[in-house]
């Protein structure tokens, strides 16, 4: 039903699944750019179809909104939400014999700005294992929710100024829907406003934001993405990362951060475990992930292995 070619491919359907290669037809489960190419044609849901053309100019898509299935190359493709970011998408392909679902990046719960994770029953799953380790359990997100807000608290009272640093597209829209449904304000770097902007047009609202103009302002908060350097002009600045990676107590050091806030966009260890359950697969296939945590499914009696191992460059039936 499909290979390994340096990359996932559907055989029968002659389909590239999150290639970062052009290919001739390729399905993209998000728009960021660790998951997408410029490629002749491309599938995906409506909303990841508008933030891939921002991103990487107008090209030819087939848009595929969720639960509505799609005859293709002789398989049956549906997309399910994945609760990563705006328009991400899982994407179950079936045919007369099986079925394989393909989690791309994926969170389980709720979302200010994404739709939840939905998980349909298949005979394979291709998981994304970013936090494949049991050290990676994240907080509730109500508590990685408060400590946030209480850093940003003690920030302006202290007559400082809180700096999320957010990624561009998905966490800064989530984490500014978060800080404005707290009554804050927010100040975007001009790249998170761009996407922040293509968010709103597509019905989800935000709340009180703006683009940084060179200026802080009373109660809010300036957002910038990670590795971007804070505008010297901002007065005493606090920066805040908000990424899973916060659970290792030395994050903060190397994402040059004073505070770092575990609010993740992926599935932690415990999520990864719950999605497989749900799923119910006969056969797992990792991806994105430590090798030990392929270990550890199959300790646990499950039929599990890396993707992209080399044994694995050939077709699987």
């Amino acid at each position: 039903m499909f290979h390994y070619e340096d990359g996932l491919k559907l055989t029968q359907a002659d389909l590239a699944i999150d290639f970062r290669r052009r290919q001739p037809r390729a399905f993209i489960s998000h728009a960021h750019a660790d998951h997408m190419a410029r490629h002749e044609y491309a599938l995906c849901t409506p909303e990841t179809s508008a933030l891939y053309q921002f991103r990487l100019g107008r090209r030819r898509t087939m848009e595929m909104p969720y639960r509505q299935p799609v005859e293709w190359g002789g398989l049956r493709l549906t997309t399910y939400p994945a609760g990563h970011c705006l328009g991400s998408a899982m994407l179950l392909a079936e045919n007369q014999q099986q079925s394989l679902l393909y989690t791309g990046d994926f969170k389980l719960g709720p979302s200010a700005t994404a739709e939840e994770a939905e998980l349909p029953r298949a005979d394979i799953l291709v998981i994304e294992s970013t936090f494949g380790d049991p050290s990676f359990q994240f907080p509730p997100r109500r508590e990685s929710i408060e400590r946030l807000l209480d850093l940003v608290r003690r920030t302006l009272r202290a007559g400082d100024t809180p700096v999320v640093l957010a990624y561009a597209l998905g966490k800064g829209q989530e984490v500014t829907r978060v800080l404005t449904d707290a009554g804050f304000g927010v100040l975007q770097h001009t790249r998170i406003f761009e996407i922040s902007r293509i968010y709103e047009s597509l019905g989800v609202a935000l709340g009180r934001h703006a683009p940084y103009c060179g200026r802080t302002e009373p109660e809010h908060v300036v957002m910038v993405p990670p590795g971007t350097p804070v505008p010297e002009e901002i007065p005493r600045p606090v920066r805040i990362a908000v990424t899973g990676w916060a659970v290792d107590p030395r994050a903060k050091y190397r994402l040059r951060a004073d505070h770092a806030v575990a609010l993740s966009d992926h599935a932690d260890y415990g999520q990864l475990l719950e999605a497989i359950e749900r799923v119910s697969p006969k056969k797992i296939y990792c991806t994105h992930g430590p090798d030990t945590f392929v270990d550890r499914l199959r300790d646990a009696g499950l039929d599990a292995q890396p993707l992209a191992h080399p044994r694995q460059r050939r077709l699987f039936r």
